[in-house]
């Protein structure tokens, strides 16, 4: 018996195959990583015009951006130095009395402390011996951070940390205009260039931990959790050094309009205890927009995805 023949299918030639859509009217849907390229690439471009839109609008002061910075960097040393040299014996009576120390060490403590910030201060001013000034700098927030009995209070802890990153880009910051060779004993020859593009990177980790403390302070409102979410994309950028410039610029300009808002120190009577306080944290957060500054104009240097971008 003759098997029964199958018959033909016309199948037209616009239909289209199981492994790709042959009909150039259909359209192939989009895979997450092609979705996710496109987006990112939106975002760059985003990203890219308000950069050079800020660089247009901030190119008048460009040149004296290192000067500001560094004068902001300073800020909180000299107001220190004045409110311990107009304060000097309350200063001794707490330090004596409330932490328990040796009046001769605490004279000592505090005689060190003012001769190291007002040195130090006017090394970074001056760009002389950088890093003598640093090394002052730091030895008087990690002495006072011991002094005060501070040194586990959390929003203390990150606003130093921070403090100490605006004064290594200070260090990176002149090192990036130098081009000589480091010797370190028992390690190799460091050029000028690694040194900077390390100490730039650690700076910039540490320049971010002020917005860490700010999270656990402020009160979670739908506009604090939208203020935290973008300084944390920020704060993120600068980390990685992606479009370094103009997250630091936000962080900046975000930081001095939460200044004026939270520490109004000026609100208050001179007898009054918050007065001290807020004054204090006014000036350390002014100091932290100076090392943001330092950012803006320096950039994220060697180790950021700025620079690879620039390679690749």
């Amino acid at each position: 018996m003759q098997a029964r023949r199958k018959p033909d299918l016309d199948i037209p030639s616009s239909y289209p195959s199981y492994n790709g859509y042959q009909n150039q009217n259909i359209q192939r849907p989009q895979t997450f990583k092609e979705k996710s390229s496109k987006l990112f690439n939106k975002v760059h471009d985003y990203a890219h015009r308000a950069d050079e839109k800020l660089s247009q609008l901030g190119s008048p002061i460009k040149p004296y951006l290192p000067t500001i910075g560094r004068l902001l960097v300073v800020i909180t040393f000299l107001e220190d130095t004045y409110r311990i040299l107009t304060d000097y014996s309350g200063q001794v009576f707490y330090i004596c009395v409330q932490r328990g120390m040796n009046r001769v060490l605490t004279h000592i403590f505090f005689i060190s402390n003012i001769v190291c910030m007002l040195l130090g201060s006017l090394l970074v001013i001056s760009r002389k011996r950088l890093t003598v000034g640093v090394s002052c700098l730091t030895y008087v927030l990690i002495s006072q951070s011991l002094a005060y009995g501070l040194i586990f209070d959390m929003q203390f802890f990150t606003r130093n940390l921070s403090l100490i990153g605006g004064l290594l880009l200070v260090l990176s910051e002149s090192w990036a205009k130098t081009k000589k060779r480091v010797a370190i004993p028992g390690l190799l020859q460091l050029d000028s260039k690694d040194k900077t593009q390390t100490v730039t990177l650690i700076g910039r980790i540490l320049l971010v931990f002020l917005f860490v403390a700010h999270v656990f302070r402020t009160k979670w409102t739908f506009g604090s959790i939208l203020m935290n979410t973008l300084s944390a994309i920020g704060c993120f950028l600068v980390v990685i050094g992606y479009k370094a410039r103009f997250s630091a610029s936000c962080l900046a300009i975000s930081l001095i309009i939460q200044n004026a808002l939270t520490n109004t120190f000026w609100k208050y009577q001179n007898w009054n205890p918050m007065r001290d306080q807020l004054r204090y944290e006014y000036f350390q957060f002014q100091a932290i927009v100076g090392g943001l500054i330092l950012l803006v104009n320096m950039g994220a240097g060697g180790l950021s995805i700025d620079e690879k971008r620039k390679i690749y």
